[in-house]
């Protein structure tokens, strides 16, 4: 279980790969004197601080609660005991078949 909440922390790269991309944008802005240039690059810098914004949030909420937002519930928990079960299954049909390992002959 702690695991999954530190997971969260892994938030924090891409963040901070959005912030310095925005800042870059922002610094390349004031050379430029193309005036619909500088408002798409306003813009541009805006939704990579709302993007920021969206994957820090998610980090924090998967260090709150240890479930990730992208996953329903318990969903990787629930294919791992489910591929388990197929394992086991699996395993004792191959030991129940004649000459297949189980049997020795």
């Amino acid at each position: 279980m702690l695991l999954s909440r530190l997971i969260g922390l892994f938030a924090l790269i891409p963040a901070t790969v959005l912030l310095t991309i925005s800042f870059f944008v922002l610094f390349s802005l004031r050379k430029l004197e193309i005036q619909g240039l500088k408002a798409f690059g306003y813009v541009l810098a805006a939704l990579l601080w709302v993007s920021a914004i969206l994957v820090f949030s998610s980090g924090i909420y998967t260090l709150s609660t240890g479930r990730c937002p992208m996953m329903k519930g318990c969903m990787m928990q629930d294919m791992t005991k489910h591929k388990m079960g197929m394992m086991g299954k699996g395993m004792m049909d191959m030991q129940a078949m004649p000459g297949r390992g189980g049997d020795k002959e």
